[in-house]
Formats: structure tokens, C-alpha cells, sequence
């Protein structure tokens, strides 16, 4: 699907009796936002933005310097398709936010991305990213009963399921979002979509679309879709593995194919810098409390910092599907999970390889063995370290660190370190059924 500019847009409009457009962005923990404007308005808003009040969205700005403009982005414009057309259709666009004064404003995880694109732009590169987002199926919001029993790639005959991967499959590739792969996972009633690489900016868009459409199917089926990382207690959480690449034009800078890994010496220091900076950028790709309840060992989710090329017990991973294949040539980061911002771990992960490839960082041997069933004396001895166990832990690492500072900028860097701690501290202070069950009746 081409990308449309304000008259196209203003044509399709018209031409599909377009009687709402939703205007779109997020708040800094990735969460969509969206009003409506009307054909009448449309025109204005492409020319000047719409105005909205800034102070009642999460870590946006203060009540005082309230004032925001959404300004539409026409090349994300695309027709909803699960709004029914009798009485109109309904389209929508990204919005990027602005300052009163047209200037981008800083709290806005839209502009976070671009910043940090334009940095490996000037380096001359463009960053692509594949997510595989997770995800599961419930009987509805209130509890976890599943749809299904079924496991990794199984094919369950008569079950909902497959319908509902069907429908969302149709519903994003008719918005333009191509779709690779989709199946069942290894929980009872998870399920996997994979999107196919686009650049970041447009990646992270499709993300946010991705998880709305996911959940409108579903919701349309009468069942309720989750993306919490970790709803099952003895269960593999939801994963969002981050497949990633740098290009130089058709060039792709990872690939050597003199290399014994098949990788140049740019892309093995960007996964050096990955590796070495994971510990500061986990609470952006692992943002919630729950997320630590599924980054531990044991259920495939990576927690130990080490690459690999076959061992998914990895933090990254060098995928062997097409040995030798130039465009095929790329990293994956296995530890982010599906409920983050993507703006921000996108702009973060590339903030991280950037730096590695900068300073010429240089990548560790691979670790092919399964760390899962190494005891500490033998990681410590192969020098393989841990990712932050908690939100408390992994937050106080980012505070500190000035990579992910100078990537997100003052505003959304003490934003989110704010609201996460607010969180942890939220968390810390509950009282669960397990220290109930296991506490009251002896102490």
C-alpha cells in the first residue's frame, strides 16, 4: 500500500464515505490515545494539527504548559476495517505531537524514535525491525480460562482459535501491515502473529495497530485478548523477540559472508553494545511489574546476557534460516515482551547497538550451551551476567545510565523512571494470596 500524502487522503475520504477519522499517539507507557475529527475538520487538521490538553495524559506535561497539538501523519492513514461501512466508514492516522510553536515536543515516544533514527540516519544507516508479538486468548478479561490445550505449531481442529489468527491476519494485511507467519505457541491458547520487517518508525506504528486489532477481533468473537506478559502461573509468558537489522541503502551492514558467523564487523558490534547495555534498557522492554514474572529461567524467556546462533536460552540470537543470505542476516533480542511501548524499545535498542558500533565494541564468543542448566559458578566462570530480576531492580539501572538518558531525552527519562517507581512502590506495599496461604497459618 503506497504511502498517501493530504490530498490523497482527503480523496480516500471522500471517495469511501470516510464519516470519522481517529487521530492516534501514545502516552509514554505505549498506551494508544485516540479522538475522532469529522470530514468537515479533516482539511484543518492535516494543515494545523488539532489541539488537545496535554495534562491528562500519562507523563505528558504539567497542568501549566498544558497545551498540545496532534499533528497527522498522512502517510499512516488507513481505513479501520472492523468499523462497519453501512453508515460510514472509519479511518484513521498517527498523529506526531507538537508544541503550540509547531516544534516536536519531547515527550512524545513517536518523536523519541525518529530523534534516535535520524542518529543512525546521519551514521548512514536505517534501522528494520521484525517483531514476534505473543499473545493469549481468554474466555474474557476477568480470569485466564483458555480457549484451547493446544501447544507449540499444534494445529487444534474445531477450535476458535483459528478463526480468530484468520480474521486478524485479514484485518492487518488489509491495512497495509504484511503479515509472516502466524500459529499457535507452546501455553494453552497462546498465539503468535509475525509481522514482516518494515523500518522502525513504521514497525512501531504497525505494532500499536497489531495489538488494537488483535483485540478488536477478538472482542468480536466474544473472547478477550492479552498481551500481559506473564497470565498463567507455571505457563511461558508472551514474548515480543525483536528481530533487527541495519541497512546502507539495499546493503545490508551485518552481513559478511567471508565471516564464519556470516556477520561484518559493524554487526558484530552492534550486538556487542546490545549485550552489553540489555541490564539499562530491560525496563523499557520490559516495562511492567509482571514482566519479571516471565523473564525467569526455565520457559524459554532469555535472562542470562550471552548470543548465540541455535541456543534460545540466549539473550540474542543469530538466526540460521537462510545461512548466507544477505537480507536474512540479523540479530534477535529475546527479552522484550509484547506489553511495552515499541517507540521506546525500538529507539532504545538502537541506542544501545549504535553505541557498541561507535566505540567499536567487541562481541563475545557464542554461548551454545544450555544456560538454563549451568549453576552459577559456571556462568561466572564463562562471564555470562543476568538481566535485573524485578521492576524495582531493573528500573534503578536505567536511573543511572546515560545511554538511555541521552535516548530518551530529560522529559520521557525522568517520566518514566517516575512512573515506574510509583509502580514498584505500588507493588511492593501489596499483600498477595501467596504470602496468605503460605505465612498466616504459622507466623
Amino acid at each position: 500500500m503506497p504511502a498517501m500524502d493530504k490530498e490523497a487522503v482527503l480523496k480516500a475520504v471522500r471517495d469511501n464515505n470516510i464519516k470519522f477519522v481517529r487521530l492516534w499517539f501514545t502516552d509514554i507507557l505505549g498506551v494508544l490515545k485516540s479522538f475522532a475529527v469529522t470530514p468537515s475538520e479533516l482539511e484543518t487538521a492535516l494543515e494545523e494539527g488539532m489541539g488537545f490538553d496535554g495534562s491528562s495524559i500519562e507523563g505528558f506535561c504539567r497542568i501549566e504548559e498544558s497545551d498540545m497539538i496532534a499533528m497527522p501523519d498522512p502517510s499512516t492513514f488507513t481505513m479501520l476495517p472492523w468499523r462497519t461501512k453501512e453508515s460510514g466508514g472509519v479511518a484513521r492516522m498517527f498523529t506526531d505531537v507538537q508544541t503550540p510553536d509547531g516544534k516536536p515536543y519531547a515527550g512524545d515516544p513517536r518523536w523519541v524514535l525518529r530523534r534516535n533514527l535520524q542518529k543512525a540516519a546521519d551514521m548512514g544507516y536505517t534501522m528494520y525491525v521484525g517483531p514476534e508479538l505473543e499473545y493469549f486468548y481468554f474466555k474474557d478479561s476477568k480470569s485466564t480460562e483458555p480457549l484451547d490445550q493446544g501447544g507449540y505449531f499444534d494445529l487444534t481442529p474445531l477450535d476458535v482459535a483459528s478463526d480468530l489468527r484468520r480474521d486478524t491476519i485479514f484485518a492487518l494485511e488489509s491495512m497495509g501491515i504484511d503479515v509472516e507467519y502466524s500459529h499457535h505457541e507452546v501455553a494453552p491458547s497462546q498465539h503468535e502473529i509475525d509481522l514482516r520487517f518494515k523500518d522502525a518508525l513504521q514497525m512501531a506504528d504497525a505494532a500499536m495497530t497489531y495489538r488494537l486489532t488483535v483485540k478488536e477481533v477478538a472482542m468480536q468473537h466474544g473472547v478477550y485478548a492479552t498481551f500481559m506478559p506473564k497470565p498463567i502461573f507455571g505457563e511461558n509468558g508472551s514474548g515480543m523477540h525483536v528481530h533487527q537489522s541495519l541497512f546502507n541503502g539495499d546493503k545490508n551492514v551485518f552481513f559478511d559472508g567471508n565471516d564464519m558467523y556470516n556477520l561484518s564487523k559493524e554487526g558484530k558490534s552492534y550486538i556487542a553494545g546490545l549485550l552489553k547495555h540489555a541490564p539499562e534498557i530491560t525496563s523499557l522492554v520490559a516495562q511492567w511489574v509482571n514482566s519479571y514474572k516471565r523473564l525467569v529461567p526455565g520457559y524459554e524467556a532469555p535472562v542470562y546476557v550471552a548470543w548465540a546462533r541455535r541456543n534460545r536460552s540466549s539473550l540474542v540470537r543469530v538466526p540460521m534460516y537462510k545461512p548466507g543470505k544477505e537480507k536474512a542476516t540479523r540479530c534477535e533480542f529475546r527479552c522484550p515482551d509484547p506489553a511495552c511501548n515499541p517507540y521506546l524499545a525500538f529507539a532504545a535498542m538502537l541506542a544501545a547497538g549504535l553505541k557498541g558500533l561507535k566505540e567499536g565494541y567487541e562481541m563475545p564468543d557464542p554461548v551454545e550451551d544450555d544456560i538454563f542448566e549451568m549453576n552459577t559458578q559456571m556462568r561466572d566462570e564463562r562471564g555470562i551476567t543476568s538481566l535485573p530480576g524485578s521492576l524495582g531492580e531493573a528500573i534503578e539501572v536505567t536511573a543511572q545510565s546515560e545511554l538511555v538518558k541521552e535516548c530518551l531525552g530529560d522529559h520521557v527519562f525522568n517520566q518514566f523512571i517516575n512512573n515506574k517507581r510509583v509502580e514498584w512502590d505500588q507493588y511492593r506495599v501489596h499483600v498477595s494470596q501467596f504470602e496468605l496461604d503460605r505465612y498466616l497459618p504459622i507466623l
